[in-house]
């Protein structure tokens, strides 16, 4: 593990010792979709700093810079994670649970786990059949969460339900690690990684003497179960233009297609997307801005949906003008995703960069 004395040597980009802790307080505060409202305290403390804020019945973040300008401009990332819930605590005081997202069931196995009750976290650990006790065809089957429980060390039934209560919410119990290259290791990345870059996008901003779009960044919520709180979140703004901010799959490991996926490795910057349910307005003025200052940055192309909140913005109301700028994330819906720290501070100058070009009462007319 690195050293902390040495670890601001290791972080290229020399990103902001404040923008980092504020980075660790979200990765690590539990927040599966449709209850993000701890994680959602953080970030709507921090852009208070800067921005004005508030949030909304569905439990969306909304903080307004240069409020009344024109035109309006959405920055969305999604501050959900993947997680557990609990479902059934059985005689033995194990308790069963199904994902919240998409998992890979693969990764849970002997995982350690935080549940969130009303009464404080409790720990539990991931538990399954050892695998002395399986016969050969036990072997080569693929874990499913249905075969799977959490043990939280309790005795019975009866003393499992004075901790928990069916519906109670998990998180995996990784804590984020600093590596070499300005690279670091956590849960969460996807999506927590884009909220953090659409406030930094919005605390640039708000260092220029003027500009001239009202620009609102937005941690959504609930993107990990169906894109709803950037859908809700679109319709109440009914902005002029967006760009939503996500992860997408880092291709510099073993078995990724380049050919299917692109080419985008860790430190190749921005991930610029151009799709049919995208703005080529919106799109090449990231480019343009991206070349203008000579910010490294990578295209993804995309023939139909493209997975993300972009998707629910677009089709917003009667239409949004919607551009979506991705970070390489390797081990995607994982305990242990890695990101650059470079990569996200140049997915925030890049943003904070086209914003500034919009012109007053700019018309994305297509």
């Amino acid at each position: 593990m690195v050293n902390p004395e040495n670890s601001h040597e290791l972080r290229k980009g020399a990103m902001k010792e404040s923008s980092f802790d504020f980075l660790k307080k979200l990765l690590s505060t539990p927040g599966p979709s449709g209850y993000e409202a701890s994680v959602a305290k953080i970030w709507r403390e921090e852009a208070k700093k800067f921005a004005g804020v508030r949030g909304d019945r569905m439990g969306n973040s909304f903080a307004t810079l240069n409020a009344g300008g024109a035109p309006r401009v959405m920055l969305s990332g999604h501050i959900d994670e993947i997680g557990l819930m609990i479902t059934h605590v059985d005689d033995k005081g194990l308790l069963h649970f199904t994902g919240i997202g998409g998992w890979d069931s693969q990764v849970l196995v002997g995982q350690r786990v935080r549940i969130q009750t009303e009464n404080g976290e409790v720990p539990g650990v991931i538990g399954k059949k050892a695998i002395h006790l399986m016969d050969a065809e036990e072997r080569k089957k693929v874990s499913e969460i249905k075969n799977l429980w959490i043990d939280i060390g309790a005795k019975d039934k009866e003393e499992a339900e004075r901790l928990v209560r069916i519906g109670d919410v998990a998180v995996l119990d990784q804590d984020l690690i600093e590596l070499p290259n300005g690279r670091i290791a956590s849960r969460s990345i996807d999506n927590r990684m884009g909220a953090f870059v659409v406030l930094e996008a919005l605390r640039l901003l708000s260092e220029e003497d003027s500009i001239a779009a009202e620009v609102v960044a937005v941690a959504s919520v609930q993107e990990e179960i169906g894109l709803y709180g950037a859908r809700g979140a679109a319709f109440g703004l009914d902005p002029d233009a967006a760009i939503a901010v996500d992860v997408t799959h880092a291709t510099d490991t073993p078995g990724i297609s380049k050919n299917e996926e692109g080419d985008h490795s860790l430190g190749s910057g921005p991930v610029i997307s151009r799709a049919s349910v995208l703005s080529p307005i919106v799109s090449d003025g990231l480019i343009a801005a991206a070349e203008r200052d000579g910010i490294a940055y990578t295209l993804a192309g995309d023939s139909r949906r493209t997975g993300t909140d972009a998707d629910a913005i677009h089709f917003s109301r009667a239409g949004v003008a919607t551009g979506l700028i991705s970070c390489p994330n390797r081990y995607m819906h994982s305990p242990n995703e890695i990101v650059d720290l470079e990569d996200l501070e140049n997915c925030a100058r890049l943003i904070a960069s086209y914003v500034r070009t919009i012109e007053g009462g700019e018309d994305f007319t297509r």
